[in-house]
């Protein structure tokens, strides 16, 4: 059991899941949680790494921090998503190692398993068949943390757990056009595109000097912001989104994550995994997710409702849809006793209300 006074360690604690499960623990009593941003520790230096597990000695650690993207960022970045990924996990999970951490819980995601998995994803699906190409690089170096983790458990009696979930949602979410996921991304399309239709171009400057395009900012012309927004299908009263619109996809928000992560990391040791293991011990890790699904179109459809957006929306068939389907059986994680909380409808409202706010 962790007590309240633990130094607990929240890698990527500034990230969507990080910052959420860093409020979950602090809301529950723990007075010690402690959280570095790149700029104060570079995870990918080694000596940084170990410099802060020499100096901090934390008790439990929460490996949040991760190299992420949407399917555009996946398939350009590919060097990127493996190394970087690679890096940060090697040296956490390592440092922690060596330095006695009592308790870790490695956040790694549903995209582990293969294209052509069966649905519902159980945990026993890894490494049975090829996976999706177009985050590959990703999926390996999440596969590899997660091994890492149950190897080290084997070996050395250690008590780190690995938890794998969906498509995640919610507040401090990453609106980038050029590297976010599927939601945030479409509800900042469906966004400016209904204030270019309604030709509100000081409310699109703002947008654009918070979280600026390359190649344009709140600077620019009418014309050239136009323009540049076009170029990620944006245009006056209509969006234009990848694919067909026909895959379909799990969404969990971000504070329900959060919740999970906490309950599991108080709660779920590897001795309880490892007992529901028959034959060799592999696949001790824990999907969460709801268990629900819906096609990006209907996804595309919510958001617009959530933005009060009557615009058209458009498919580009020429893009990559990507997985056709991947929702993850939560069947292990129910029987450890969490459920999800929020639904997505009023989970998208409420993510479109952060941004507004933001």
């Amino acid at each position: 059991m962790l007590d309240k006074k633990d130094k607990i360690y929240v890698a990527g604690h500034r990230g969507l899941v990080g910052s959420a499960i860093m409020a979950n623990l602090r809301s529950r009593g723990f007075t010690n949680v402690i959280g570095r941003s790149h700029a104060e520790l570079d995870l990918i230096d080694p000596i940084a790494v170990r410099t802060f597990f020499d100096e901090e000695n934390p008790v439990a650690v929460v490996l949040a921090a991760a190299h992420v993207g949407g399917i555009m960022a996946n398939s350009t970045q590919r060097a990127d998503f493996i190394y970087q990924n690679l890096q940060i996990q090697q040296n956490v999970i390592g440092e922690a190692f060596r330095h006695g951490v009592r308790r870790l819980l490695f956040l790694g995601s549903t995209c582990i398993y293969p294209r052509e998995a069966p649905q519902p994803i159980p945990e026993d699906a890894l490494l049975t068949s090829a996976l999706e190409y177009t985050n590959e690089p990703y999926a390996i170096a999440k596969i590899a943390g997660l091994k890492l983790c149950e190897s080290l458990n084997l070996q050395y009696g250690t008590d780190y757990v690995a938890v794998m979930p969906t498509n995640l949602y919610g507040p401090n979410d990453n609106f980038h056009l050029e590297n976010s996921h599927v939601l945030p991304a479409m509800i900042r399309k469906v966004h400016l595109a209904k204030l270019l239709g309604e030709e509100d171009y000081a409310t699109v400057r703002t947008d654009l000097e918070k979280r600026p395009v390359s190649g344009i900012d709140g600077s620019a012309s009418d014309e050239d912001i136009a323009r540049r927004l076009a170029d990620f299908g944006i245009f006056p009263g209509r969006v234009r989104l990848w694919g067909t619109g026909t895959p379909l996809r799990e969404f969990l928000w971000s504070e329900d994550m959060a919740d999970a992560c906490v309950h599991i990391l108080l709660n779920v040791h590897f001795s309880d995994l490892k007992s529901q293991c028959k034959g060799d011990i592999r696949n001790t890790h824990i999907n969460i997710g709801t268990g629900k699904e819906l096609t990006i179109k209907q996804l595309a459809e919510a958001v617009a409702d959530a933005a009060d957006f009557k615009g058209t929306i458009e498919w580009d068939a020429t893009k990559p849809d990507g997985t056709m389907r991947k929702l993850c059986s939560v069947d292990r994680l129910h029987a450890l006793g969490w459920h999800h909380t929020v639904e997505l409808p009023d989970g998208i409202r409420r993510l479109y209300s952060w941004y507004l706010s933001h």
